[in-house]
């Protein structure tokens, strides 16, 4: 088989799994969004899993996306999953059109300035730090409210749901209390803005990679980051 019918037979198995993974929770399968992250690998294959049907990507950091965004197809959608620094904000805001990553109040300020020099809005997602890994980013539980509050009022960055990277364990299932509890943040959010009267919702939650995405599904997943499972081992030396 070629690369390109690689990728193709990849994405044909991972969208298999979704649709499966959706009906043993009840969900219709286009519920669920699949962004292909493509952390050091090149434009080549970005080109194949986009002639396999897929439309939004994903990148794990600022510096690699602005080499890599400008020669890949146009009209896709790009996502930051990544850590974002504060300096990078400006090139994230004119990379991306969604930040799943936002964690903290002075990143929101700088992400606003960014938007409001360029014109642009974004959709932005918070991440929630649900382990005591210290090498985990996110805010914590206690900090979400505030942070819920502050881009509550934002008028270029768009609230759209919350996101979380659980400890890694071989065990999928090791991984369902992580994925469980922040879809009950979610709601919890969602149950406190209705009851003050704020027009916001948050529908998404972003939750699951390739290792674990059918259970992030199975408890509520609406985005999965799926990277090895489509584009294969990730190479040395890349980016």
């Amino acid at each position: 088989m070629s690369f390109h019918e690689v990728i193709a037979e990849r994405v044909r198995i991972v969208q298999d799994r979704i649709r499966r993974a959706a009906a043993r929770a009840g969900r219709p399968p286009d519920e669920v969004l699949c962004v292909a992250v493509s952390k050091a690998f090149g434009p080549e294959a970005v080109q194949a899993a986009y002639e396999a049907g897929l439309r939004h990507f994903g990148e794990n950091r600022v510096q690699e996306a602005r080499a890599k965004v400008p020669l890949c197809p146009p009209g896709l959608t790009w996502h930051l999953v990544g850590a974002l620094q504060t300096n990078k904000a400006a090139w994230a805001v004119r990379l991306f059109e969604w930040v799943h990553s936002v964690d903290r109040v002075d990143l929101v300020t700088v992400l606003e300035r960014a938007c409001e020099r360029y014109g642009q809005t974004l959709q932005v997602l918070i991440e929630v730090r649900l382990s005591p890994e210290p090498t985990k980013h996110g805010c914590t539980e206690d900090e979400l409210p505030a942070l819920v509050e502050r881009l509550a009022g934002s008028a270029r960055l768009r609230l759209v749901g919350l996101m979380t990277i659980p400890p890694y364990d071989p065990d999928p299932e090791a991984a369902r209390p992580y994925f469980r509890r922040l879809r009950q943040l979610r709601d919890q959010v969602n149950a406190d803005l209705a009851a003050r009267g704020v027009p916001l919702r948050l529908d998404h939650l972003s939750m699951g990679m390739s290792h674990d995405f059918e259970v992030a599904i199975e408890e509520g997943a609406t985005i999965v980051r799926i990277g090895q499972a489509i584009f294969g081992p990730r190479p040395e030396g890349r980016y």
